[in-house]
């Protein structure tokens, strides 16, 4: 099964990725990972994509692109994968039809998690951060420390990120409806699309994920 997930900041993306990756029997493929194994690896793709970003500019479409579809022919990936940040764009959406066109493959679905723009905003801007570790992640609402601004696991300072602020959540939002949500409108023409609601527990999201590639794809 060859698998798009779609969906605004905030909306779990990460999250639903390695559950249904799991269970689908595909592997995850998320442009972050993409990046960083690139980077780290020292490919020439990566030492493309690190310039970029250390000039504080975008990595461009074709070095993207290019990532994409090398892990995409890594053998793991052979009978399928979900993609998780990539297309992020129209561009991105065309270049993989044209990559799978060639290999004679498509993709079979297209899943779009849908979360209204306020609760993307309080899942963000809720979120604290340990400054000693940070991956000890708490909410102001859905996971309150026992103690107000202290971590429960170590007792470090809870912090909110700048990138976590409205405004700039506000922001990374506006980009998400111009640059990648016309991605939904361009497969939805080729019939691809499953939109399912995002909220409620992460188990909840997963399951009607998965009903919902089942009734599209036939996914087990």
């Amino acid at each position: 099964m060859r698998i798009v997930l779609v969906g605004p900041p905030g909306a779990g993306k990460g999250t639903q990725a390695a559950f249904l990756a799991k269970n689908l029997g595909v592997p995850h493929i998320s442009t972050g990972d993409l990046f960083r194994a690139n980077i780290s690896q020292g490919t020439e793709l990566g030492k493309q994509a690190k310039a970029y970003m250390d000039a504080g500019k975008l990595v461009p479409d074709e070095v993207t692109i290019g990532m994409a579809k090398d892990r995409m022919e890594q053998p793991d990936a052979a009978n399928g994968f979900l993609l998780d940040g990539f297309p992020r764009n129209v561009s991105q959406a065309e270049a993989l039809d044209e990559m799978l066109k060639a290999e004679g493959m498509k993709l079979d679905a297209v899943l779009d998690l849908e979360v209204p723009e306020d609760e993307v905003v309080k899942r963000i801007a809720g979120r604290r951060i340990c400054r000693n570790d940070s991956s000890h992640v708490f909410h102001v609402t859905y996971k309150q420390p026992k103690k107000e601004g202290v971590c429960d696991v170590c007792g470090g300072e809870l912090y909110q990120r700048d990138d976590d602020s409205e405004d700039t959540v506000r922001t990374r939002l506006e980009v998400y409806h111009t640059q990648t949500e016309p991605i939904i409108d361009y497969y939805a023409a080729q019939g691809l699309v499953v939109t399912i609601s995002a909220l409620g527990k992460v188990e909840e999201v997963t399951g009607r994920a998965m009903e919902a590639l089942k009734s599209k794809v036939g996914a087990k």
